[in-house]
């Protein structure tokens, strides 16, 4: 599977892509967790330990380093939109319970349209990632879209949008399956999470622009109650049965 995972802030992007990749290593899946998100939390979801985190630094904050594979000098004019990324995942990569994270972190790129040497490399990485037939790539991204191109998208067999029950949230997912579609993303649906009854579903349907519902994650005190996500429970369950269909539609 090459997943990525958007949605606005604190829907549970983060808690849903630490589910689904545990659930797919269960499978015996080769499976990289990609934290393209600023805030990096899904390795503390994953359960990677706080020492250990504290000592990771995300690829995006290694300028010296993205300089070099861009082929310029930090703030330089011109740089290799192809640059070698082959061996980032295995130099920087961290296994934990046979899961490969991998803090990528996110790019402020100076304006709209730019491409900086630091997003070239980021993006040739992510290209090189979700193109490698044998492993499954979970991207738990930001609200935006901003490490996905149409190099990219090709080999992205869905894009997951997360969306709480609100208003607010449903109108982000709606917006997010626009730009989505403008990049020829493969989009099932949403995925609501945190659904206590089918009425709030019903009340939202207008909102989402069209959006299929392919997914309602209950409310599960196990989950909410720890920034680790539980190895069980309703909340994994239903993950589970989504995994399953994703499966069968092919992403």
């Amino acid at each position: 599977m090459k997943i990525a995972i958007a949605g606005k802030g604190g829907v549970g992007k983060t808690t849903l892509s630490a589910s689904l990749a545990r659930s797919l290593c269960k499978q015996g899946e080769r499976v990289v967790a990609i934290d393209a998100d600023p805030n990096n939390c899904l390795g503390r979801a994953l359960g990677v330990p706080e020492d250990v985190l504290a000592g990771l630094t995300p690829l995006s904050e290694m300028k010296e380093m993205l300089a070099e594979r861009a082929g310029t000098n930090v703030g330089g004019s011109f740089f290799n939109i192809a640059p070698e990324v082959e061996d980032l995942l295995d130099k920087f990569g961290l296994e934990h319970d046979g899961i490969t994270l991998l803090v990528m972190g996110t790019v402020d790129e100076p304006g709209a349209g730019c491409v900086c040497p630091e997003s070239a490399v980021l993006k040739a990485l992510v290209r090189h990632l979700v193109g490698l037939p044998d492993l499954s790539v979970i991207m738990d991204m930001e609200a935006g879209l901003e490490h996905l191109g149409r190099g990219t998208a090709q080999y992205i067999g869905a894009l997951l949008i997360v969306s709480l029950p609100t208003s607010a949230a449903a109108r982000t997912a709606a917006r997010l399956a626009r730009l989505a579609r403008g990049l020829r993303l493969r989009i099932p649906g949403v995925v609501m999470n945190g659904v206590s009854s089918s009425a709030e579903l019903e009340r939202l349907r207008e909102l989402l622009d069209g959006l299929e519902i392919v997914a309602s994650l209950p409310r599960d005190e196990s989950v909410s109650g720890s920034e680790v996500v539980p190895e069980s429970g309703v909340y994994v369950e239903a993950v589970e049965r989504l995994r399953e269909e994703l499966s069968k539609w092919g992403a």
